[in-house]
Order: C-alpha cells, then sequence, then structure tokens
C-alpha cells in the first residue's frame, strides 16, 4: 500500500485526524492484525471524535454565556426542598424537549449562573444555544427593525434549540 499518497489525499479532504491514525497505525505495526472492517472503524472513529471534540467549544463561543457554569457543581444543600429534587431530572433533560423553562425569584438567588450551567449542559449535548440579555435583545431589534435586519435578526434567534434570556426582572424599570 502506498502511505504518502494516502496521507496526502487523506489531508486534503481534510481528514486530518483520520491522516494522524493512518500514520499511527501504520507506524505501530497493527495493520497485519486488523482487518479492513477494523482498520476502517479505528480511523472513523479517531475522525468522529476529534470533530465532536472541536464542536463544544465552537458552540460554547456562539452560545455567549454569562458564567462560566456546568449543572454538575449545582450544590444542593441550601436549596429549597422543592428546588432541589427537580434540578437533576432539569439537568438531565436540558435541551432534550422543546418545552420552554422560566427561572424566576428575587436578586441574588444565582438564577444566571443556573441558566447558563443549563446552556453550558445544552451545548454538551450537540444543541445549539443563545444566551442573551432581555435590555441588551430589545436594543438590537429596535437597531434591527430600523435598518432592515429584523427578519434575518428573528431568524437567527429561532434557529436555536435553546434561548435563554437574562434580566427580565430589569424591564419593569425600564418599561415605566
Amino acid at each position: 500500500m502506498l502511505t504518502h499518497p494516502t496521507l496526502d489525499r487523506l489531508n486534503a479532504l481534510g481528514l486530518h485526524c483520520m491522516a494522524e491514525a493512518f500514520a499511527d497505525i501504520e507506524a505501530a505495526d497493527e495493520a497485519g492484525s486488523l482487518g479492513h472492517a477494523e482498520w476502517l472503524a479505528l480511523l472513523l472513529e479517531r475522525e468522529a471524535s476529534l470533530r465532536q471534540d472541536k464542536r463544544l467549544p465552537t458552540r460554547l463561543r456562539y452560545a455567549k454565556l454569562r458564567q462560566q457554569a456546568c449543572v454538575e457543581d449545582i450544590d444542593y444543600r441550601p436549596r429549597a426542598a422543592s428546588t432541589a429534587h427537580c434540578l437533576p431530572s432539569l439537568s438531565r433533560d436540558a435541551g432534550s424537549t422543546t418545552a420552554n423553562l422560566l427561572i424566576c425569584g428575587p436578586a441574588g438567588l444565582d438564577k444566571s449562573w443556573l441558566a447558563s450551567a443549563l446552556g453550558h449542559k445544552a451545548c454538551r449535548d450537540n444543541r445549539s444555544v443563545l444566551y442573551q440579555r432581555v435590555p441588551r435583545l430589545f436594543d438590537d431589534l429596535a437597531l434591527a427593525r430600523s435598518d432592515g435586519r429584523h427578519p434575518r435578526l428573528l431568524r437567527g434567534l429561532g434557529r436555536v434549540d435553546l434561548l435563554i434570556l437574562d434580566g427580565v426582572d430589569g424591564l419593569t424599570s425600564t418599561a415605566s
């Protein structure tokens, strides 16, 4: 088998991790012990793993989450008993259903942190997420309406799997 042309072809096709795995297998002399299906499965698994690893940072960057939070970091002890039993199922199902979620309460209860944690979990579950502060979103919508980008902005908001709107309690001070 011609190794260098195969490596060049894999790199030209953008299958860089597959090319690296191909070179590793050739160098380790495992080629004789693997069948064709096993060989191909190993190459495909390495490429799929690399692409999945690249996808998460891209989704997190697009989500623009306000805080670095993970659902695994939630401390259930200080929470009320009524809230503590539903958070594990909520984090497990984050982004997997089409239901809406409203997190409300007085200031200082870490609602933004919890929303960011659920958004991070949805990104890890291969869902598109967008975090927006409501006052900023309304300013962007007003500006987009005046310069003709309004339909495109609304399509972009509707395209994400999970849209997190934060700062709703600030509406009372700006609406008056």
